[in-house]
């Protein structure tokens, strides 16, 4: 078998983002991700970690007669390998056929890389990037991978933990019908929240960005700032609406208010991989008519439920069900396009978010798994609760 350092050889990039193709041949639930968005990650005029002092490396490995057999990348991202007590690494985008040399060489290279770049321990499979990409290998739930997500055969678990990987934390993917009613007790909640006076519900509407932005941050702020996550300031939160507006739908984004004061929100999006399974991995400008022309004409029936956000104050007592209350009141009418709804990355270290999900009637549909390996063999501490 041949190993090769991908770089910048058109070749070898072609060779990387073509090699899964023939890998999920027989994956009929497989969604080929966009070559743009793959090309983006290792792109350092897109990816503004590279401007921080992160790097990273692609390797794609060929058996005897020269056919593309597997690839792998490695990366050390400044940002977070210096949190860790221990310097970590990540890996990600491995590709292989079910082959336990194949694998071992893959692994191998990724990791000498890091170990010459001072790293002592490795996540994976992670992304170059934030974690609501390219984030854990799917251990089970076979059915098809929303935007972004990592879908992989059933024999990648083996590959991984065969080499050594130990789970250092697993993510949910719930799912629920937005046809089916909630739980009468569950119902009952909401309907009380929905009842307070001084309550009320309303989705963001884009000609007042600008105030839904806003009340956005607050919400936000108040929900998460005291759980460890950082400030989000009014650039940032201006920033993330900037970056979700080419794919907003106002009608899934909706915030709940108290006398006028935000309170809550449930921000959703179209689930992209619905349209995008019809571009086949490419959106050039045929992929761009395809996209277009799905997304005119209603195809996509599936939302992505992002993040709920509630001020502490509403904690516990089903602020999150009376939202999507909001939401199939509005699907009953017709006015909302969607039936089922899914919530991506909820970590089996987050209780508070599983109860959220669970509240408003959701179940566990996939779960996806992110190893770390320890490069002097200690065992690894599962992430601990939040």
């Amino acid at each position: 078998m041949i190993l090769l350092e991908v770089g910048y050889k058109k070749d070898l990039i072609t060779d990387f983002l073509e090699m899964p193709v023939a890998i999920y041949a027989n994956y009929p639930n497989w969604i080929r991700p966009l070559n743009q968005d793959i090309e983006a990650i290792f792109d350092p005029k897109q990816n503004k970690l590279f401007r921080g002092g992160s790097s990273a490396m692609r390797w794609v490995l060929y058996n005897e007669s020269k056919v593309c057999i597997g690839r792998i990348a490695a990366f050390i991202n400044s940002k977070t390998s210096e949190k860790e007590v221990i310097p970590t690494g990540g890996i990600g985008f491995f590709e292989c056929i079910d082959n336990t040399e194949a694998a071992k060489l893959l692994f191998d290279a990724a990791i000498d890389w890091l170990k010459q770049n001072k790293m002592q321990a490795v996540d994976g499979p992670i992304n170059f990037g934030d974690r609501d990409r390219w984030w854990g290998l799917l251990i089970d739930g076979d059915y098809p991978p929303n935007y972004s997500c990592n879908y992989n055969p059933p024999y990648y678990k083996a590959l991984f933990e065969g080499y050594g990987f130990q789970t250092y934390f697993k993510q949910y993917t719930y799912y629920r019908s937005l046809t089916k009613p909630l739980e009468q007790s569950v119902f009952d909640r909401a309907q009380r929240i929905k009842n307070t006076p001084g309550i009320v519900f309303e989705h963001l509407r884009k000609k007042n960005l600008k105030k839904y932005t806003e009340d956005f941050r607050v919400v936000y702020n108040k929900a998460w700032v005291k759980h460890g996550v950082p400030e989000m300031t009014k650039s940032m939160a201006s920033g993330l609406m900037k970056k979700l507006g080419p794919v907003m739908d106002e009608r899934i984004i909706w915030f709940g208010y108290q006398n006028d004061e935000p309170v809550a929100f449930l921000v959703a999006l179209p689930e992209l991989n619905q349209i995008f399974k019809y571009v086949n991995g490419n959106l050039n400008w045929l992929g761009k008519i395809k996209f277009l022309y799905h997304k005119l004409a209603g195809t996509n029936k599936k939302m992505l439920g992002l993040v709920f956000g509630v001020v502490p104050e509403w904690h516990g007592k089903g602020m999150e069900s009376a939202l999507v209350i909001a939401v199939g009141e509005k699907l009953l009418k017709g006015y909302v396009p969607y039936t089922e709804m899914e919530m991506n990355w909820i970590g089996d270290f987050n209780p508070k978010m599983m109860r959220v999900a669970e509240n408003i009637g959701a179940e566990i549909k996939k779960v996806h798994a992110t190893y770390r390996l320890f490069f002097d063999g200690r065992p690894v501490e599962y992430h601990p609760v939040l």
